[in-house]
């Protein structure tokens, strides 16, 4: 409850009611280790967003390139896909910076694992692409290249409803 204070189960379902396609989202959010939850809306029966809430990077979402450029980049030991395809398919956005620093302040998230987060085109077009965690209770944003892929690293997903 701390992460949507004032809703209740019953706000939640009657938006899920109005989007019923959002349902089967949710339910890959789920299946691929997210445990989403509302973490943020916008009045009684207005728009609701749901965010992953794992500790740790979805762990059905790591091990993955940045996108699809970066995966067809690769020339040896391709990762299985790219966070940004991944995420495309499942129906789901992955958090900008601010976002991840939003949802960070609700509580500690990727104390152990990273996250890639949404980039901006004029460091994706230099080969880069960002990713954040938490270490030392500092939330930090770092730099990779788009083709490098980790098995602690992975992404976490926002749906807004």
């Amino acid at each position: 409850m701390h992460r949507h204070p004032g809703w209740t189960w019953d706000n939640v379902l009657a938006r899920l009611a109005l989007h019923p396609a959002s349902l089967a989202v949710l339910q890959q959010m789920e299946d691929t280790g997210g445990e989403p939850d509302v973490i943020a809306h916008s009045g009684d029966k207005d728009a609701v967003t749901f965010c992953d809430c794992s500790t740790e990077s979805p762990i059905g979402r790591r091990s993955l390139c940045f996108d699809a450029a970066a995966l067809a980049a690769r020339k040896a030991n391709k990762p299985a896909g790219s966070a940004m395809a991944m995420a495309q398919a499942m129906g789901i956005e992955l958090l900008t910076q601010a976002q991840y620093r939003q949802l960070q302040e609700l509580e500690p998230f990727d104390r152990k694992t990273s996250s890639w987060i949404a980039t901006p085109a004029s460091i994706r077009a230099l080969g880069g692409a960002l990713f954040c965690d938490r270490r030392y209770e500092q939330v930090f944003v770092y730099h990779n290249g788009a083709e490098s892929y980790y098995a602690s690293r992975g992404f976490r997903g926002m749906l807004r409803i």
